[in-house]
């Protein structure tokens, strides 16, 4: 099987887009770019800063422009935000420009590791674990349908890059 050029990583936050795609990136010698990074580097501005300054549209319209201009680069792993899978055309363009991978976490996989890293969440910092729980859980619910069109399904849990080469599933 050929190695796809622009390998998407897809997922809920917390899932391990961004660790699993800097291994990933790491292993196959590519460059590893993070959309919400790439946004932030292009304006100068915090992705929170931008939705309080902005809004949640705005926000959703330059990250569209951002994924168009990161899926015409080549040899890439590219970190997606939880949402933009889920916004205008992202999903198809995803699936037309490249091979995506949907990292699925359980929703108590996903509140387990918002847990421990609520200082780097602002979005979840003041949800009680059970209002978070059903934040999650809700969430997934609007979001998988989108998930669930990319290319290739894995169980996040215990996930190494390596598994998804070794295994051939990429």
């Amino acid at each position: 099987m050929a190695l796809h050029t622009r390998l998407v990583l897809i997922g809920y936050m917390g899932s391990g887009k961004t660790s699993t795609g800097r291994e990933l990136a790491k292993l196959l010698n590519r460059t590893f770019i993070d959309l919400d990074v790439y946004i932030e580097q292009k304006y100068g501005q915090t992705i929170n800063d931008i939705f309080q300054s902005r809004g949640e549209n705005y926000f959703r319209e330059i990250e569209r422009v951002g994924l168009a201009e990161v899926l015409t680069l080549e040899e890439v792993v590219i970190a997606l935000g939880g949402g933009t899978p889920c916004f205008y055309d992202n999903m198809e363009t995803v699936v037309d420009k490249s091979f995506s991978i949907y990292l699925k976490a359980e929703d108590r996989l996903i509140v387990n590791r918002l847990q421990n890293a609520k200082s780097t969440r602002p979005l979840v910092k003041d949800y009680s674990t059970e209002q978070l729980f059903d934040y999650v859980k809700e969430m997934l619910w609007i979001r998988e349908p989108y998930y669930n069109r990319a290319n290739l399904i894995v169980d996040a849990k215990g996930l190494k890059a390596r598994d998804l080469l070794k295994n051939r599933l990429i």
